[in-house]
Order: structure tokens, then sequence, then C-alpha cells
């Protein structure tokens, strides 16, 4: 009978080849983790620190440093991180130096809401809570509550789309009757727009008034914009 040396060397060396394997997964995974590496996706908006971010991926009272890489329970401490109310995603992975390596991405604000209680809107449109560490610099919306999130969120989300708008708008405030008035960046008019609807109209025509004013070099003699009424732009002057 002839042997296949082929084919038994073929078998020896992918039995060698797993066994190597298995022996650097166990070796790798008794190793301890040696340290901590936190990135933000963003780094200019520090709303969570890496302090609280530390606390909150520690483990039975434990350190995760000089935790051995097997006992690490990575979904737990993800999940942790997922629940604070700022983190909008947060991913979590061991390296083979035996690195613990976490990427932050943090909910975006759109505006800052200050009424009875204060908090932002995010990217989504959902309640966001302020942070003692950062503060956005977004538009301020005040005289609302948390019911009037939605037709908030509407009017941010147009605003901060439109690039003139989004630099030129800074101030947002809820009326008696239910309308909003804008604040202009340093202007001394007032805009009203009244319900939110009709907005690319509404802008549309306050776009034309300030392109032809601002030529005329008579933004300062207004006090009032008012584009609550269809195709017109009222002004009251100082």
């Amino acid at each position: 009978m002839r042997v296949n040396w082929s084919y038994i060397k073929l078998v020896v060396l992918i039995g060698f080849t797993l066994f190597l394997y298995a022996f650097s997964s166990h070796r790798n995974d008794k190793r301890t983790v040696e340290d901590i590496v936190i990135q933000f996706t963003d780094e200019s908006t520090p709303f969570v620190t890496r302090d609280a971010v530390n606390k909150l991926l520690i483990q039975n009272d434990a350190s995760v440093t000089g935790t051995p890489k097997e006992k690490l329970a990575l979904k737990e401490m993800e999940a942790r991180l997922n629940a604070h109310p700022i983190i909008n995603k947060a991913d979590i992975y061991v390296t083979m130096s035996g690195s613990v390596g976490v990427t932050i991405q943090q909910r975006k604000p759109i505006a800052r809401l200050n009424g009875k209680t204060s908090f932002y809107i995010d990217q989504d449109g959902e309640v966001m809570p302020l942070s003692d560490n950062f503060s956005a610099r977004v538009p301020l919306v005040i005289g609302v509550s948390k019911e009037d999130t939605k037709a908030v969120f509407e009017l941010v989300s147009f605003i901060v789309e439109d690039e003139f708008l989004k630099k030129h708008i800074v101030g947002i405030h809820k009326e008696q009757d239910g309308g909003y008035e804008l604040t202009p960046r340093k202007l001394g008019y007032k805009i009203k727009i009244g319900a939110v609807e009709s907005l690319v109209e509404k802008f549309s025509n306050y776009k034309a008034f300030y392109q032809k004013a601002q030529k005329d070099k008579t933004l300062d003699n207004y006090r009032l914009i008012n584009l609550k009424y269809r195709r017109q732009v009222v002004c009251k002057k100082v």
C-alpha cells in the first residue's frame, strides 16, 4: 500500500496551525488590560468627559485596567455607555496589545429650550439633557415647554439646514398667541413668523427683503419684520 505523504503533511500542517492559533488565543485571553483609549468622534463638543466614560466602564467595582481580557463583559460595558442620555452610540473593542478601545459618538443638539426646565433637542428631535461640562452654541428658544418640541424641531431644523439662516438666527421666542418671533444676529429688529408653516415662502420673502435693505444700507432703520402674511413683508421702522 502506497502512503500518500503529501496528504499526511497537509493534515499535520493544518493541525499544527490550529494548535498554534488556539495556544495564541488562550495566551491572549489571559493577558490583562494595560490601558483604556477613549476617542470621541467630535472632540469639539465635550458634553461627556473621559472620566465619566471611565466610571461607566467599571465592572463589579473593579477597574478595567489589570483585568484579564477574558473576563471583560464588553457587551454590558457597551450597554451602560449607550444608556447614557448624552451618548448616541458607543463601540468597545480589545486590541491585541492589551488595550481597551472606546469610540464615543455623542448626540448633537440643534437648539436649547429654556422654560420651567431647560434642555436641548437633538438632531432627531428628541429631548437631550444639558451638560455640566460643555454648553453648545445653538439657537436659544424661550417661552416653550416639552409639548412644543415638535414645532420647535421643525423650525430649528429648517434654520440649521440653511447656511444663511444658520449664521443669522440666534434666538427664538414663542409668543402668547402661539406664534414665533426670531432674533437675528447683531441687528436691532425682531422677525415675526407666526405659526410654524409655509416656512419656505416666509424665509424666501425675508431673504429678498434682507438683500434689498442691505444693499440700501437701511437694515438699522427697522425694529420689526413681520412675515406672517402671505406674499408680503410688513415692516415697522424705528
